[in-house]
């Protein structure tokens, strides 16, 4: 065991340093062009800036286009809040029916949530669908595109917990005189915290940083998300990289705070079930 105790640490130190690589430098090339002005920041290199120009890029990012960031913001918020609400809770009332109530159609549901895994999802056709709805262009309606296309992943994190689960608290609440909403809402579901937790924020920050979606499904001005800011600074001619960098900057942040600080919610949420198991 001696003997292997060298190449742990040398793989952990490489690790470590390709996360750096991987993930710091990047993310330190942003924030010091975000500084720079444009002429500075339009060559690209790590050099520090001869001035600093931090609050004019801030407010020039922000005052862009009358103030687009802002609704941006409102509208990814808006986004972000209700379709992990809803994927929680659909999620977790699937994956609660599929452990606890199996029945002849459990397999059909178990190969339909399989293949909203393997399956790519189909842009033209979704379009159309929202088309004949009346939800294209719509805020609610992209709402739906990413609860459906995040459902199958979240039943799956939820079924394998509940598979964890005593039945006993099922039947002992059944006795009491608990009915089918009671028994989830007050019973079961408090005890899926680790996973609510994991799914909330993993959800949260794939759907704040979701670029695709919202450029396909939700076009115009009016709808516009974060993600779709980082045009205003782009054109055929000219890139304002210093104001880019910015942008990016500014819509990085929040899912960065959100990682750092429920870190070990997640890495727990994810394990429970199979350290449980």
């Amino acid at each position: 065991m001696t003997g292997r105790r060298p190449i742990h640490v040398v793989g952990g130190i490489a690790a470590i340093l390709a996360s750096l690589v991987v993930f710091v430098v990047p993310f330190a090339f942003i924030v010091i062009n975000a500084l720079k002005d444009q002429k500075e920041a339009s060559l690209r290199s790590f050099a520090l800036p001869t001035t600093w120009h931090l609050w004019d890029n801030l407010v020039a990012v922000i005052q862009t286009r009358d103030y687009m960031l802002v609704t941006a913001m409102v509208n990814s918020v808006i986004l972000t809040v209700a379709s992990v609400t809803l994927l929680v809770v659909l999620g977790a009332m699937v994956g609660f029916v599929l452990q606890r109530r199996p029945s002849r159609w459990s397999s059909l549901a178990n190969f339909l949530v399989l293949a909203g895994l393997i399956i790519p999802p189909a842009v033209v056709p979704t379009i159309w669908v929202l088309q004949g709805l009346g939800l294209f262009k719509t805020l609610h309606g992209l709402v739906l595109v990413e609860v459906a296309y995040g459902l199958s992943f979240s039943v799956l994190l939820f079924r394998s917990f509940i598979a964890t689960v005593p039945r006993e608290m099922d039947e002992a609440a059944i006795i009491d005189g608990a009915g089918p909403l009671k028994l989830f809402f007050g019973i079961v579901l408090p005890l899926l915290r680790p996973v609510v937790v994991t799914l909330i924020v993993t959800q949260s920050v794939a759907i704040f940083n979701d670029f695709t979606n919202p450029l396909y499904y939700l076009p115009g001005n009016k709808n516009v998300t974060l993600q779709l800011t980082l045009f205003n600074f782009q054109s055929q001619f000219n890139t304002s990289y210093n104001l880019l960098f910015m942008n990016i900057l500014l819509i990085t942040i929040p899912p960065l705070i959100v990682y750092v600080f429920f870190n070990r919610q997640i890495v727990a949420g994810l394990t429970a079930g199979a350290v449980k198991g």
